[in-house]
């Protein structure tokens, strides 16, 4: 039987970040992270495709980078919650050039 995308998805991921897929079998929602790892607690979440407008947000992110070592990212605010409340969204290799 193959493996579903998502879950291959996720193994990916684990292996990139240096952490271990946590299987479904026996977890609730919400009460276990997708992937063990020291300090991320990551939700993975696998689309065909993601918006148009999110992709759009990166290039210009990545546009507006102007030296090496700067992280291009896009900040999601949505109306009536606090700033810090907002998400904080990079390309996965570059967050692991920075932190992992």
């Amino acid at each position: 039987m193959s493996d579903k995308a998502w879950k291959a998805c996720e193994r990916r991921v684990a292996k990139y970040i240096g952490g271990e897929r946590v299987p479904v079998t026996g977890r609730q929602r919400g009460d276990a992270p997708d992937i063990q790892h020291n300090w991320l607690v990551p939700e993975v979440k696998y689309r065909a495709r993601l918006p148009f407008w999110l992709h759009d947000a990166m290039n210009q992110a990545k546009a507006a980078q102007v030296r090496p070592g700067q992280l291009p990212c896009v900040i999601l605010c949505e109306k009536g919650k606090a700033v810090g409340r907002s998400f904080f969204i990079c390309e996965l290799e570059d967050a692991r050039d920075h932190w992992l």
